[in-house]
């Protein structure tokens, strides 16, 4: 059992796992209790775009969804999804879907050509398309995340090897330079889940949103730390010698603190 590094505004411990237990965790999930990848992905983009609200408010819609009950038109938030091509960039396309529904001006840069996608956050882009939402060319990356109100960052999950290279170190430079407010989904794009480490570029967020449980390596990251539920019961967790229950009946995610 790996010790707690984290704790509830209340106080109460938060187990953190290791990148291979957090594979571990997913693996049961799935194989051992039936949960699909697209229920906890939905579970988690969800929770994402609960996050995007909480930070720039709820006065995002369109103004297409009419005037507020003071007659002023509403404020019009632009909000930038980074995507990779795996599970952490299917949760940002799924994000993409919720924030769209609910009238925010949404735009997408892929880290990988939309044919390049699988599984997944495949399926979570043809939603997207269907519903009249396509990834932007990657020449307009500057200008878009320049007048974004709040940048998503769902790059790279916990299956960090090595240096980001290509596309997504560029997408991430880019978003250090050029993102007023960055959103990270599971950790920044760039660190290592477990250790903590930095061998590349690294995402430099203003809030972090965890998914299941905290990861080890979030322990000095900048910015706040939050934890998602996902839908994961808590028997996976006992079966792998973690003792933890949400907490919080209420909410499908909460604030961390060291």
């Amino acid at each position: 059992m790996t010790d707690s590094l984290f704790e509830t505004s209340e106080g109460l411990p938060v187990p953190a796992v290791t990148a291979e237990q957090m594979q571990e965790v997913d693996r049961i999930a799935v194989e051992e209790f039936g949960l699909s990848i697209l229920q906890m992905m939905e579970n988690a983009g969800r929770n994402l775009a609960l996050n995007v609200i909480d930070m720039v408010g709820s006065e995002g819609t369109s103004p297409a969804r009419g005037l507020p009950s003071g007659g002023r038109p509403h404020r019009i938030v632009e909000v930038t999804i980074l995507a990779g091509p795996g599970g952490n960039g299917g949760g940002g396309l799924c994000c993409a879907r919720h924030l769209r529904n609910r009238g925010f001006q949404v735009s997408i840069l892929l880290s990988k050509k939309p044919a390049e996608l699988r599984g997944a956050s495949a399926h979570q882009l043809r939603v997207l398309r269907a519903a009249g939402v396509e990834p932007l060319d990657q020449a307009r990356t500057d200008d878009v995340l320049r007048r974004s109100t709040l940048v998503v960052d769902a790059l790279i999950g916990y299956s960090l090897h090595g240096a980001p290279r290509g596309r997504v170190a560029e997408l991430i430079d880019r978003c250090n330079t050029y993102a007023p407010r960055v959103l990270s989904l599971d950790l920044p794009s760039g660190l290592n889940a477990t250790t903590g480490e930095t061998p590349g570029v690294v995402v430099k967020p203003e809030r972090t949103l965890t998914l299941a449980l905290p990861k080890t390596g979030l322990r000095d990251i900048p910015g706040a730390l939050y934890l998602a539920d996902i839908g994961i019961p808590p028997q996976v967790y006992r079966s792998m010698s973690l003792a933890f229950e949400w907490p919080v009946p209420s909410r499908y995610w909460m604030k961390l603190k060291l």
